[in-house]
């Protein structure tokens, strides 16, 4: 289990919750585009939801959810489950973790620019990487739990 989040980090990520909100699509959107250029990664994904621009709204959503409630996340309880499920349902593996991590973290900079701090892409990465290692062992529980 990950160490838990400094306080720090805690504030900071709160406190970019307005940010999110205003331009949580656009971070996304342009997440997937960062992190379409590799076509193994780009398979995993339901391509009429990117399309249609339902994948972006709904991590837009998530990841304001997870700022709003990064000091309480057991309201996250649900959401984390449905992601697991939808995960292993998709085929995601740890490997694809730090794929994630190298196209969001810049797609914030790309959106909101010099806002953007240093400070809060690393509260980010501390904050993103958190709740990868609550994903990914639910998910290695859950893949444990299918027939070979």
């Amino acid at each position: 289990m990950a160490a838990p989040l400094s306080d720090q980090t805690i504030a900071i990520v709160k406190a970019t919750a307005p940010v999110l909100q205003q331009h949580g699509v656009a971070i996304t959107t342009r997440m997937y585009e960062r992190l379409f250029t590799n076509e193994e990664v780009r398979d995993l994904f339901d391509h009429a939801a990117q399309d249609s621009g339902e994948q972006p709204r709904r991590l837009a959503a998530a990841i304001l959810g997870y700022a709003q409630n990064v000091d309480k996340l057991q309201n996250l309880t649900p959401v984390v489950a449905r992601m697991v499920e939808r995960h292993v349902e998709t085929g995601v593996k740890p490997e694809h973790y730090p794929l994630v991590a190298e196209a969001l973290l810049p797609a914030i900079r790309d959106v909101v620019g010099e806002a953007a701090t240093d400070d809060v892409l690393s509260a980010w990465g501390e904050a993103y990487w958190f709740l990868a290692d609550i994903l990914i062992g639910k998910e290695r529980a859950l893949y444990a739990q299918q027939p070979a």
